[in-house]
């Protein structure tokens, strides 16, 4: 697995609005500009614009126009997990040689190294689909990645 800037952003940027909706649940509590989510998390606007974007495609986050538009989560922050944020902002979740895992084709002595890397992703997809943007958020800064039983 490679987290791209790109995925760090997202997730950064979703949670920084998950936080923003505390008590709110879906498109409760407050809206939060793009501006300021660029300038909070040292992301650069014009790419985190497109990540917003995407992650909006991808049915993760709403936008308000206007004056006091923003954006806001589109299901309460226990809904949402790691690797629906890391799916929307890069594709798949494990790459090999720029392919998805499933599609890294091998013959003769490394055949074997499609299994391997099945289970590579097999075992990320198990942890960043169990982790929501609630677990992290109640993550104290001593904390570690939550774990998975």
């Amino acid at each position: 697995m490679y987290v791209s800037a790109r995925s760090d952003y997202a997730l950064r940027a979703m949670l920084a609005v998950a936080a923003a909706s505390r008590g709110g649940g879906s498109g409760g509590g407050e809206l939060v500009k793009a501006a300021s989510l660029a300038e909070v998390q040292d992301i650069p606007l014009s790419f985190l614009q497109g990540i917003l974007l995407d992650l909006r495609r991808a049915g993760l986050l709403h936008s308000h126009r206007g004056t006091d538009g923003g954006y806001a989560l589109t299901r309460p922050a226990d809904g949402i997990t790691v690797g629906d944020v890391l799916r929307a902002a890069g594709g798949s979740l494990t790459t090999v040689r720029g392919l998805p895992a499933e599609r890294a084709g091998y013959h003769g002595v490394a055949a074997g190294l499609t299994d391997v890397w099945l289970a590579v992703h097999g075992a990320i997809a198990t942890v960043v689909d169990s982790t929501t943007l609630a677990d992290l958020l109640t993550c104290n800064s001593t904390d570690h990645a939550p774990t998975t039983s």
